[in-house]
């Protein structure tokens, strides 16, 4: 009989109220947590990705500058190669300096979970209206 009368009682519309709240709250966290894990997975995907290509080329590459430094020393005359070897290692690292500063500059435009932190920030927005 005790049971009857709370389900019934006058505070039946606040606690439904607030069970509503609580269960909006909750698949909005819900929402957003499978959203992170959707773009963190899609993130390390293409990280994978990116470090086995990345890998690739360099070891392509070195092989292909080893044997094209090998080639340009043979061919220049001997009186001409050690300032052959020295222009060829100047080039070499003025292309390492600049890959590395492009590098540097690609990995500072990371749009990590920019859809989880965009929806964070409506969600806030709104919430803020509301007050």
């Amino acid at each position: 009989m005790t049971d009857s009368q709370q389900n019934h009682g006058p505070a039946k519309g606040v606690i439904n109220i607030g069970q509503r709240i609580v269960t909006t709250l909750v698949g909005m966290v819900e929402t957003r947590v499978r959203l992170a894990v959707v773009e963190l997975e899609q993130e390390k995907a293409n990280l994978i990705q990116l470090l086995l290509m990345v890998g690739l080329t360099m070891l392509f590459t070195a092989f292909g500058l080893m044997s094209l430094m090998v080639l340009i020393i043979w061919a220049v005359d001997a009186q001409y190669r050690l300032m052959a070897i020295g222009i060829t290692t100047g080039t070499l690292f003025l292309l390492a300096v600049i890959f590395g500063l492009w590098t540097l500059h690609k990995t500072r435009q990371s749009t990590l979970l920019r859809h989880t932190r965009k929806e964070l920030e409506t969600d806030r927005q709104l919430l803020e209206e509301q007050r």
